[in-house]
């Protein structure tokens, strides 16, 4: 029954996202890359939602909240913030310059070779890093829930193999041949199962514990272990509160404001009204976020006393302990259109970046709209295969959740910096931005895997030579051996700041650059943009002041 159930949900959202497309011209740029430039309020919101939630979110969050609380909610309440100054400064301007992709920007602001520098980065970060991440940890999701080694009767490694194809296959045939308003339709539909079987958990879960009520559940549950419902989290803990004023806002700027796969269901907005609405509708839901991605791991906690063997088990073992089997099918198949949505998003950008950013402007400057559709769809079916060879490899990567939030740290604050600088200065030159770029990734690199691991070894090292055993202390120990990479991140954004503009201050550009209007789509700005930006800001420091100790 489960299994109807799923394949039945899965086939249906296919059928709705192919009625949608049918008409759509892919032998426009515009049409395949952008969805012609008609993305809906409602189409953006879902589509960025569901875009920001797959496994490694779902449960990565879920088994950070079982190990520290709620203070890893500064994960999704200040995406809220993020996704404000999104709507306010960067939309306006993305659309004022009709932008197809970020590094376009680049391109007029500095040069060619930094955009194609930019793109490089973007395009190997999601072919290393995200794309394998994705399809690992949904595989590992979707293998688990179905018993698929028993099903088909093979081993445990080739039933993940067998999952990372079915997904990564199906995620492409989305991307690649349906462009991006297959992906932004598909994405909507799915985004409404999710927050629906997304909710069940907690709401199954809190009247587990609390004899049939929710209520009853939640009161439980905050009376048991007050401590942990503090906002502000403590060092030693995956976000210390003062991160949260350092780098935690500048991952949160990246990757809602400059992230190609994620802005590119603005730059697809129909004008700039529709764009921020629907920027604003996300940011309100982001939100609410915590309780799918936070509650649950809480909830685990209480319900297995803490007893788990990893905390990255705390979602899926209170899934399997609280959701009445009848509804295993639906939420395997709204699970199952997260993780499709996150790698069919990030696919469909890499063929973005690469039809626009590299290869009608380093290899066919000039091929037509419909030689640039087509070569970007190849583009995209080798990197789908490509991550689909890799994801088995990263089966002992440890924690999936800090491992992408640290290696993304690599390019995503350079490649900030210098769109940053770009927007507000006219004077620094190109030769600035290479120098941030490179200086950032290599910088970072020294600092996170050569420095920071071996001050940490030496700093435990002379602490077990002291004596000190227990874990907590231990990892106090850690935590204050070398700053926090989120305080690194912040470190390295100011530093690569005062070079570019020490630079900008000796060899300034010749001209100062201005951002001319390209009149693509309106860039009338909705009306209540402003107090809707300030509602939601207000809510998000209340929400930290209630909750803080």
């Amino acid at each position: 029954m489960a299994l109807i159930s799923f394949l039945g949900f899965t086939l249906l959202v296919g059928i709705i996202s192919w009625w949608s497309v049918r008409k759509t011209d892919e032998t426009s740029s515009d049409g395949y890359f952008l969805g012609g430039r008609s993305l809906t309020a409602g189409v953006i919101a879902g589509s960025l939602l569901l875009t920001n939630l797959s496994t490694e979110q779902i449960v990565g969050l879920n088994g950070s909240a079982y190990k520290d609380g709620l203070s890893v909610m500064a994960w999704e309440t200040l995406a809220a913030l993020a996704i404000v100054v999104t709507a306010l400064f960067l939309l306006p301007r993305y659309l004022k310059g009709g932008l197809t992709t970020v590094p376009q920007f680049l391109a007029k602001r500095f040069d060619v070779t930094t955009k194609t520098i930019t793109s490089g980065l973007f395009l190997t970060g999601y072919v290393v890093v995200l794309l394998p991440v994705i399809l690992y940890s949904g595989s590992v999701a979707i293998s688990g829930m179905f018993n698929v080694p028993e099903l088909l009767g093979v081993s445990d490694s080739t039933a993940l193999v067998i999952c990372i194809w079915g997904i990564g296959i199906i995620g492409s045939i989305y991307a690649v041949f349906g462009g991006l308003k297959a992906v932004a339709v598909s994405d909507s539909i799915n985004a409404v199962g999710l927050i629906i079987g997304g909710i069940l958990i907690p709401v199954f879960g809190l009247m587990a514990i609390g004899d049939g009520s929710v209520f009853g559940g939640l009161e439980t549950l905050m009376a048991a272990n007050p401590e942990r419902f503090d906002s502000t989290g403590n060092p030693g803990q995956e976000v210390p509160f003062a991160t949260i004023f350092t780098g935690m806002m500048l991952v949160q700027l990246f990757y809602w404001g400059t992230n190609q796969q994620i802005i590119q269901r603005g730059l697809g907005a129909k004008n700039l009204a529709e764009g921020q609405k629907g920027l604003l509708l996300a940011a309100f839901l982001k939100i609410l976020g915590p309780i799918i991605l936070v509650l649950p791991g809480m909830i685990a906690y209480y319900y297995f006393e803490g007893g788990l063997a990893s905390s990255d088990l705390a979602y899926p073992e209170l899934v399997r302990a609280v959701l009445p089997k009848p509804l295993m099918g639906f939420f395997a198949a709204v699970l199952f259109g997260a993780i499709l949505s996150s790698f069919n998003s990030v696919l469909n950008s890499s063929v973005t970046l690469f039809g626009i950013d590299i290869y009608k402007q380093h290899i066919n400057k000039d091929a037509s709209e419909m030689t640039v559709v087509k070569y970007g769809k190849v583009f995209g079916v080798c990197l789908a295969l490509a991550a689909m060879f890799i994801a088995p490899l990263i089966a002992n990567a440890g924690s999936l959740f800090n491992y992408l939030q640290e290696i993304n740290g690599i390019y995503s604050i350079p490649i900030f910096t210098i769109i940053v600088v770009g927007y507000l200065t006219k004077r620094v030159p190109a030769i600035a931005a290479k120098i941030g770029i490179l200086s950032g990734s290599i910088l970072y690199i020294i600092s996170q895997f050569i420095v920071g691991p071996k001050m940490v070894a030496n700093a435990l090292a002379e602490a077990k030579a002291n004596g000190i055993t227990d874990p907590v202390e231990l990892s106090l120990v850690e935590a204050g051996a070398y700053p926090h990479y989120l305080h690194v991140m912040a470190i390295l954004f100011v530093s690569n700041i005062a070079i570019m503009l020490i630079i900008g201050k000796f060899y300034p550009r010749k001209e100062p650059f201005q951002l001319e209007y390209t009149k693509q789509v309106s860039i009338e700005p909705w009306k209540h943009v402003k107090l809707a930006s300030g509602f939601i800001t207000i809510v998000v420091i209340a929400i930290y002041i209630y909750f803080a100790k």
